[in-house]
């Protein structure tokens, strides 16, 4: 976008638009400066030089004196970062400052100073941060561990206390829904609902209700249902990993369900004993190798022992490093057993990212339409899956479009 452009879309007027010729400043920086000026102030000024750290730097082939889209231009220094991060706590809301740090991590060379505990304690935790700390975790000092394990559990704590009881209440939910029976047997009567829905059949003479309807639990077993997740930890599927761990730390704690969380890349890692801490499951992973889903649907299949009560969550791209004609015979395999698929092209609020168009489509033919979801979705989801229902009407209920 031009000057001129911008002028005849904003029809400036200068005592009218001050906020948003303001706006405009901050977003196109210092070249735009000479047109679009007004009273700058100090706080103003101290926020287009935090811009102006990460986003001032004209690209390559871009005329100089035009006010192009800010791209990247801060440099590397620790105290100069750590400088900036504190300005950008002061003078930008949290979701701002979440993408100025996401930038910021993915544009310059950032990562290698969060093995610097002084920087991290400065950081503004949220879920892209706990994905890159992961991912670096093994090359961490021991020293610098111990501060990322600290802003690990706080965003952990946070996605918990945020999430943890939708899906509890969605879970067993559609787990009381499934095991409800009209013929109980004496020790399995929900008597509450029972005597709730016969008032009407009560009898006055009698003084007692007459049940017509009965209404029961079938008999409990130690597990009602068993859940599988399995996660590609690919870098592509970062933020997708941090939530998955949590949703199956707070699965596991569910008496009614048996939860198995599994992660791979080209190997296959089983952390379902870590379960009890979701810190320990996001350290458990290694984000950013390569991808055998059939090597990982393997390992799933032996875990599987009561096809028609188990639950597979796939969380993958679908990118398949390995046999593609061996992953289609397995998932062909595992659908046709009665275990219910679900694939979720990513599992975060960031929309899908790139996946395989093809696996996608043929996961849709086997009953698994492939879609991404959100953790506020998720728990609908779960009691979707649970009560066996229609995964491509409730995606399509929800606005989601499934991959193809």
């Amino acid at each position: 976008m031009t000057i001129n452009d911008l002028s005849a879309d904003l029809n400036l007027d200068q005592d009218r638009d001050q906020e948003r010729i303001r706006r405009w400043r901050l977003v196109l920086g210092a070249a735009a400066e000479s047109r679009l000026s007004y009273g700058m102030t100090s706080d103003d000024a101290a926020m287009d030089g935090a811009l102006s750290m990460l986003y001032d730097q004209e690209e390559e082939g871009e005329e100089k004196g035009k006010p192009n889209k800010r791209s990247a231009g801060l440099g590397a220094s620790s105290p100069r970062v750590a400088r900036w991060l504190g300005d950008i706590r002061k003078y930008f809301p949290s979701t701002v400052v979440s993408v100025m740090q996401k930038d910021a991590l993915e544009k310059l060379n950032m990562k290698s100073m969060l093995t610097e505990p002084e920087l991290l304690s400065t950081l503004t935790p949220d879920v892209n941060l706990v994905a890159t700390l992961a991912a670096l975790s093994s090359a961490m000092p021991a020293k610098s561990k111990a501060t990322a394990r600290l802003v690990v559990q706080k965003v952990a704590d946070e996605l918990t206390r945020k999430l943890a009881n939708p899906m509890r209440q969605a879970v067993t939910g559609a787990l009381n829904r499934a095991r409800r029976t009209s013929r109980p047997r004496l020790s399995e009567m929900d008597w509450h609902r029972t005597i709730n829905a016969n008032l009407k059949h009560y009898q006055p003479d009698l003084k007692t209700i007459i049940p017509e309807r009965k209404i029961g639990f079938s008999r409990k077993r130690s597990s009602l249902k068993d859940i599988i997740v399995l996660v590609d930890q690919s870098g592509s599927m970062a933020t997708s990993v941090v939530y998955a761990s949590i949703f199956s730390a707070v699965l596991a704690s569910i008496a009614a369900v048996s939860t198995k969380m599994v992660v791979f890349d080209t190997a296959v890692v089983d952390l379902t004993e870590k379960l009890a801490d979701p810190v320990d499951v996001i350290f458990g992973t290694q984000l950013g190798g390569g991808t055998d889903i059939n090597g990982a649907l393997g390992y799933a299949e032996t875990l599987i022992s009561r096809p028609s009560e188990t639950i597979l969550v796939l969380i993958s791209d679908l990118y398949e490093g390995g046999n593609g004609n061996e992953l289609k015979k397995k998932l062909y395999r595992i659908a046709g057993s009665g275990v219910r698929l679900i694939a979720l092209l990513a599992l975060n609020d960031e929309g899908a990212p790139a996946y395989d168009h093809n696996m996608a489509a043929y996961m849709a033919e086997l009953g698994a339409p492939a879609f991404a979801c959100t953790p506020d979705q998720f728990p609908d989801l779960m009691a979707v899956a649970i009560a066996k229902g229609d995964l491509a009407d409730w995606a399509a209920s929800q606005g989601i479009a499934a991959g193809r």
